[in-house]
Formats: structure tokens, sequence, C-alpha cells
């Protein structure tokens, strides 16, 4: 008995505390976690140690960018499912401009990286692991764009609370335990065998959690890229000439040469020219208009825009009316989704390479014909749209899309009601961090740097690990004429940072990792502030639903139409309407992901910061 009226008591918290229950207002639900109340500054990312560096830069006077810059290096020393040879990708808001900024610090696909070398190794796919998965590093260029142009402080300045951690820092379980897991595979690659497995020939080879974790290769590149920058300032240079001196440093001298010679001994594509060549973006976010919000995404290199398209689409349906993960609303919502993540499975790429129909996929228009499809029984086999008629033109790609629907009219319900095995399911959820910042001069940062997760093969003697990103890419254009490799080209990524504006000024700076669920577990936090009501905390730890009606972006691509993962504590009512639409339901415990994200409090000239109850993800404000 006590465990249905916590039930019913949380319900209530979740979906009534915005509605004036006696008694009873915003900001005093029993969350898992407290909010984060900030007047000055709030730093959140993926380890409380990271959250720390933060803390440290803005203690220091530094703004948004500078504690968002010291995170993402912090966090890559950590090796939070990242490392310094990953991605970067960021959205700020500049208060001085009114602007949102997209950050694009994703590599590219290296020197013969090409569809024809892939199937010539016997692969349906890039691989998940090793050399040949890498694209070029993009975090570091992406630390230090991000800095000189938006930030205030130095190099040196934000780069010491990694440079004390590379020095040696009390590993976590999580990454320690990940290391000794993998370590079969770690073995394969002689310079990431050096540093995850110190104790080689024990029955634990990798760090024991607690133990000092040391990186002096690490703390060597990370020297020089300050040694550069030093340099420069003593030769009259200024400090954004001095943070692209290291700049050049890393993607033009010594370091750039040890990267390329260490990956192409490991059997890598890289080359000198592939690092000289790659350049940091600095680009126009995309953007929809939701009930008088604006909501900004990265463009369609990332699955971000998916989130903008559900939006269109959503807005065709009174939801606040449905209530709250009702069976409705998760019908209503799974199936928008389905249609956005079906666009964005065939029509997403790098648009220096293809252009992909992005006017049409966000047009209004294309919503509502997509909205129409929806219906009260889950449908297993929503294919891409057409786009292209909302846009004037004509689609060239009818046939491929013929070819879809094919393939998916031959699909059995014993291939509809697969289960979600283990191996699918860590495809599926592959993780990163997020970074979220925000200032009381106005500057706003969203994160989700990636890549490098271990098991990652470290470049040579520098300490980097390589990102794995070349992954997402395909193969046959029959899944996506627009997301094949080429060298120079960059992946359709997971990757996807979000901040939405209201009345002209931040309304909600939020991310999240997880794979292809990012976008759903955004646009349920989204949903549960704007249409439910709840204060950030709440929306952080809500009851999402994941749904795996979309490609996976990772190892095999699968996709298990009509699977949906409800938390456990659903009614069991509700679990029963959805298996009678037509869904494939398992239970978890949690499933809102480890959301991170900042609401801004215009009333009362304060910051209110979310961190889910997940896993390690940690915040301070001030």
């Amino acid at each position: 008995m006590k465990k249905f009226y916590l039930f019913v008591f949380t319900l209530i918290s979740l979906n009534g505390f915005a509605q004036g229950l006696p008694g009873l207002g915003a900001g005093t639900t029993p969350n898992n976690k407290p909010i984060l109340h900030g007047k000055n500054w709030v730093a959140i990312t993926g380890k409380p140690l990271g959250a720390t560096a933060g803390a440290a830069i803005f203690q220091q006077g530094g703004n948004a960018v500078d504690a968002a810059c010291a995170m993402i290096a912090a966090t890559s020393t950590m090796w939070d499912v990242l490392s310094w040879g990953g991605e970067t990708q960021a959205l700020i808001y500049n208060p001085n401009t009114k602007k949102v900024i997209a950050i694009n610090a994703l590599g590219y696909a290296p020197t013969g990286a090409t569809v024809e070398f892939y199937k010539s190794q016997g692969m349906d796919y890039p691989p998940q692991f090793g050399p040949l998965a890498a694209t070029t590093p993009g975090t570091p260029g992406g630390i230090m764009t991000m800095l000189a142009e938006y930030g205030t402080m130095s190099l040196e300045q934000v780069l010491k609370p990694s440079m004390e951690l590379a020095k040696g820092y009390p590993i976590e379980a999580q990454t320690a335990n990940a290391m000794e897991a993998q370590k079969a595979r770690i073995k394969q690659w002689p310079y990431s065998k050096k540093i995850f497995l110190p104790h080689l020939g024990e029955d634990r080879e990798a760090p024991s959690p607690g133990e000092i974790f040391v990186q002096e290769d690490l703390y060597k590149t990370l020297s020089k890229l300050v040694e550069a920058e030093k340099e420069a300032l003593s030769a009259g240079k200024s400090r954004k000439e001095a943070i692209y001196a290291a700049y050049d440093r890393f993607y033009k001298g010594d370091i750039a040469k040890e990267i390329v010679r260490g990956t192409r001994e490991q059997g890598g594509l890289f080359t000198e020219a592939d690092l000289a060549n790659w350049k940091v973006k600095i680009e126009e976010p995309l953007h929809v208009n939701y009930k008088g919000i604006d909501v900004y995404k990265l463009q369609e290199w990332t699955q971000g825009p998916a989130l903008l398209q559900s939006l269109n689409i959503l807005e065709n349906f009174d939801l606040k009316s449905m209530g709250y993960n009702s069976a409705n609303y998760i019908n209503t919502v799974y199936q928008a989704m389905s249609l956005a993540f079906a666009d964005r499975d065939f029509y997403y790429g790098d648009p220096a390479f293809v252009k992909s129909p992005m006017k049409g996929l966000l047009s209004k228009d294309y919503a509502k014909e997509r909205a129409k499809q929806i219906g009260e029984n889950n449908d297993p086999k929503i294919m891409a749209g057409d786009p292209y008629p909302f846009q004037g033109e004509t689609n060239p790609h009818l046939d491929l899309l013929k070819k879809n629907q094919m393939a998916l009219a031959e699909l059995s319900t014993e291939q509809i009601n697969r289960n979600l095995d283990e191996k699918f399911l860590s495809d599926f959820l592959s993780g990163t961090t997020s970074v979220e910042t925000a200032d009381d001069e106005g500057w706003v940062v969203s994160v989700t740097p990636s890549g490098g997760w271990i098991p990652a093969v470290v470049a040579g003697n520098t300490g980097v690990g390589l990102s794995q990103r070349m992954q997402s890419f395909v193969l046959d254009e029959k899944i996506s004429p627009f997301n094949l490799p080429e060298p120079g080209k960059r992946p359709r990524v997971t990757l996807t940072p979000s901040l939405a504006m209201k009345d002209g000024k931040p309304f909600l700076a939020f991310a999240v990792q997880g794979g292809d669920s990012q976008d759903q577990n955004l646009l349920q936090l989204f949903l549960n502030v704007v249409e439910f009501g709840m204060d950030i905390q709440a929306a952080t730890e809500a009851a999402n639903f994941n749904s795996y009606q979309m490609q996976s972006s990772f190892g095999d691509h699968e996709i298990r139409p009509g699977a949906i993962v409800l938390r456990d504590d659903t009614p069991i009512w509700i679990t029963k309407e959805l298996a009678s639409r037509g869904y494939s339901i398992e239970l978890w415990n949690k499933t809102s992901g480890p959301l991170n994200a900042i609401w801004f409090d215009w009333k009362h000239g304060s910051f209110w910061g979310g961190s889910s109850d997940y896993g390690d993800d940690y915040g301070i404000a001030w």
C-alpha cells in the first residue's frame, strides 16, 4: 500500500503542482536532487570534478564561455565518455549581439575514407572501434575557437584544471570499470594499453576506483599548447592570436605530426594535411517557434533538427489536455518522433557536401501533412516523407524512397517485435556528456562534446584518444544518400545541444547524453516545462519514454519498430492500452537519461539549474 500512495503522490507532484494544488507551488516538488539556484552563474556537466572546474573559472572572474571550455577540457581528461580527440558542438547565446551562435567542431573523414574503401574491408558500416573509426580531432579546436572568439581568459587559465587532472586524479568507478571491462580490446592498441592498464598481468589490470590516475603524455600535450600561447604573447600577439597559435601547434605543428604518426602506425588513415585543413565552423543555427518560444538546434550534420520537426508536428495537437504520459500523449509523441526520425535517417548529412531539404523539412505545412499520419495505433512502418514540394522542388531521390517503402513492407511480425537485447541497447544509447553554463552578463552555453570514449585508440605519445564517429556514416545510399563517407566530410551525428528563447531572452538551455535517445529526452523535457509546468529539476527527473523506432546511428544501425521503454511505475492500465495499440513494452526504473538544464527566471533575476538523478551528472551554482 505504501508503494501505491508514493506513486500517486509522484504523479500529483509532476502533473499538478503548477496547477495550484493546495499548499504546494512551483519549486516545492520533492525531487530526488535539489534545484540549483544561482544569481551569478551556473555550471552543470557529467562529472562532479568537471563542474568544479567550471566553478573555479567562474570564481576567477571568467564568463560562461570560459567556464564551458574548462569543463569540456576537464571532462575530456576524465574520459567522461569522451576524450581530447573527440568532437565538440555548442550553441552560445551572445548577449552583446542578442543572437544564438552554433559551433561546429566535429572532425571529418580522413583521406582514403570512402564507401569503396570500407566495403573492400568487408564492412557493412564503418567500424565501431579502432583507428578506422576515427574522424579527425575536433574538441581541441572547438575549445580554442570558443575561447578565442567569445571568452575572456587565457588558454593557460582555462586548461589549468584539466592539466592538474592529467597529473593525477582519483578515478571514478564508472571510468575505471569501463577500462577493466574493455581491456581485451584496449590491449590491441599499444598507446592505449600504456595509459588504461597500469597493472598489466594482475587480476585487475585497470585502475581501481579512487586510485590516482596519471596521464603523463596528455599533460605534456596540454603543456605544449600553453607553451605556444605564452610564446605568442611574448612576441606581442593579442590574447586571441595567442590562443590560435596554440590551435596551430595542435593541428599543424609537432602535436599534429605525432597524432598522424601514431594513428597510421596502428592502421589509421590520417594525413598531416587532414589535420591542417580541418577548421572549426561558426554557423547559423536552425530554429522553429513553438507556441511563442524559439527553439534552436545545430544544423543537419546533427540529429538536432529532428526535435524541431517533432515540435512542428506536435503543435497540431492539444498535448496538455491529453495529460502527462497518458496513453494518448505517449502514442502521439512517439509517432511524431518516428516521423521526424525517419526523415533524419534519410535526409540529414553534412551540408558542405550535400544539400538536405531543410526548408521543406522544417516547414509548418509539411509538419501538418506529417501530423495527419498519426493514428490511434502505432504504425511500425513509418518512413521518410517528401519535403521537397514544400520548398518548391522535386525530390531527386524518389526511387530510393520507393525501395525503402518496399523493404518496410516486407518486415515480418517477428522483426517488428524483437527484444531490446544488450548489444542493441549499448549501441543505441552510446553516451557522451553535456555542459551547461550561464552567467549574470547574459552569456549562455549548451554543449554536447563527445567521441573518444573507452575503448579508444590513443594517438601515439600524445595521450589523445581518437574519436569513433566514422561509424555514424552509412555505406548504402538506400539508407541515406546524404550520409555516405567521403574524405573531408562530417558524419551525421547524434550530438545535439539545445537553447530556447522567449520574448527575446534566454528561456531554457538543455542537453543530454545517450546516442539516438538524446532528442527524445530533450523533447520530453521541453514539453514537461512548457506544456505541464514542471520546475526544471522535476522536468529532468520525470518519467520519459524511449522509442527505438529509428535507425541506430551506431554499430549495426538496427531499428526496433514499435519498441518502447517506460518507467516501471507506469500504471498497468496505460501499459495495457499501449500494448493494444501495437507497442512492444519494456519497463525500466530510470528512463529520463542524464538531462542537464538551466531555466531562466527573469521575474526574480536568477537561474534555476536541473541535473537528473540518472548518473554522475552534477551542477554548482552561485
